[in-house]
């Protein structure tokens, strides 16, 4: 049998215990956010190296200003957190025991696979230094390891939120978002209008949970039947404008993500950009739906999108490090590898590093085959798995100490 006839077996078969009900739109919309991640992460993280091969991020957002477009593709959160409103109110509809054990179900989900990689990391570091690897290299590895990680601390405390977005869509309907877009813009105005060298550093942080919360609202509005074709209409046409205006009035940075060098950033935490894209990508997947859904009904599209979601957290937690995978080792080649250990300085560059792409890839699945363990939950009533969890929780602790520079 040949692997073609053996991957379309194994494609129908995965179509055939699909089960009817199952959203095939949506899960190929939370597949294609999820993808983009790694993807921007690669094509827009690169490294360079100091006098004693120690390896440190840099970004060709520095140097190719012109690569800031490739953000807006790339920067789907909106629609990751727009699917998960979405499947999070209809899995809450459908829970059969207490709001509490729905969340505590939730976290569980989210947080082992975040213990496994940074306990994993904890242990590996200490070995890698003794190998030769140098500090500066250590220190790199753990800010990008941990740099995705901040999503799903979000990500958890949006999710907690879900009964009161039921309530908000109860009230407001698909309107529940809209204060979330008001208090960002207040914000924004406060930071970013003619006060802002007197405000404070700490206000832009009241944007981080609204910020965030506005797609993911919208999805709960959208589950909960408050959004049609109408209202995706408004939110793509409306999200455009607003982008267009805060772009070329207002000259809010054009990249999505952060530049090094540049003191104002659209990410982290979220300007008024952010949710401005957020609309116009959650209008434009809600008006998308059905067609998605009729092209996902072809076994040989659907199989790739049922791979990546029972991987979703695999592939977030462990993608950087199949970058780190090839650059460290290539860090010790004399020279520099293009695309790879080289400064980030141009075209050139980016064509290098685009060839790395599918390497990277092939190292996150072989990562994944022993990584996906810890998407696993845990079996109940199993011996030492309260010590393990223990154990695992201060290793990642001392792990995010060393990732952020307190130890």
């Amino acid at each position: 049998m040949s692997a073609l006839t053996a991957l379309r077996r194994t494609a129908d078969g995965i179509d055939r215990r699909t089960p009817a009900h199952r959203d095939r739109a949506v899960d190929g919309l939370r597949a294609l956010a999820l993808l983009a991640v790694p993807t921007g992460h690669w094509l827009l993280g690169g490294f360079t190296l100091d006098p004693e091969g120690g390896l440190h991020n840099a970004s060709p957002l520095s140097a190719v200003g012109a690569l800031a477009p490739a953000s807006w593709v790339l920067q789907m959160l909106g629609i990751f957190f727009l699917v998960g409103g979405y499947a999070s109110v209809l899995s809450f509809r459908r829970r059969t025991g207490s709001t509490r054990a729905w969340l505590k179900g939730r976290m569980v989900r989210l947080g082992r696979p975040v213990l496994g990689v940074t306990a994993v990391w904890a242990l590996a570091a200490p070995l890698l230094y003794a190998a030769g690897v140098p500090e500066a290299t250590l220190r790199t590895g753990a800010t990008l390891v941990v740099q995705p990680l901040w999503f799903v601390g979000v990500y958890a405390v949006v999710t907690a939120l879900t009964p009161y977005c039921v309530r908000a869509a109860g009230r407001l309907g698909g309107w529940a978002a809209a204060p979330l877009l008001v208090s960002v813009a207040v914000v924004d105005f406060l930071r970013y209008g003619p006060a802002g060298p007197s405000m404070p550093s700490w206000l832009s942080l009241l944007n981080v949970l609204p910020g965030w919360l506005f797609a993911y609202q919208l999805g709960v509005d959208w589950g909960e039947g408050r959004i049609g074709r109408r209202g995706a209409r408004l939110l793509l046409v409306g999200g455009v404008a607003l982008f267009a205006v805060l772009l070329t009035v207002f000259h809010y940075p054009a990249s999505m993500v952060g530049v090094p060098g540049r003191t104002r950033t659209n990410s982290h935490p979220p300007s008024l950009l952010v949710l401005a894209l957020a609309s116009a990508q959650s209008g434009a997947a809600i008006l998308l739906r059905d067609r998605l859904g009729r092209l996902l009904a072809r076994p040989a599209l659907w199989a790739p999108v049922v791979v990546v979601n029972l991987s979703a957290m695999t592939v977030l937690c462990w993608h950087q490090t199949a970058m780190l995978a090839a650059a460290v080792p290539a860090s010790f080649a004399g020279g520099g590898v293009a695309g790879l250990t080289t400064a980030p300085d141009g075209a050139g560059w980016i064509v290098a590093r685009a060839l790395w792409l599918p390497v990277f890839a092939v190292l996150l699945v072989g990562i994944a085959r022993y990584a996906r363990r810890f998407e696993t939950p845990p079996t109940a009533g199993r011996r030492g798995a309260a010590v393990r969890g223990a154990l695992a929780g201060v290793l990642a602790a001392g792990f995010g100490a060393f990732a952020l520079g307190l130890a």
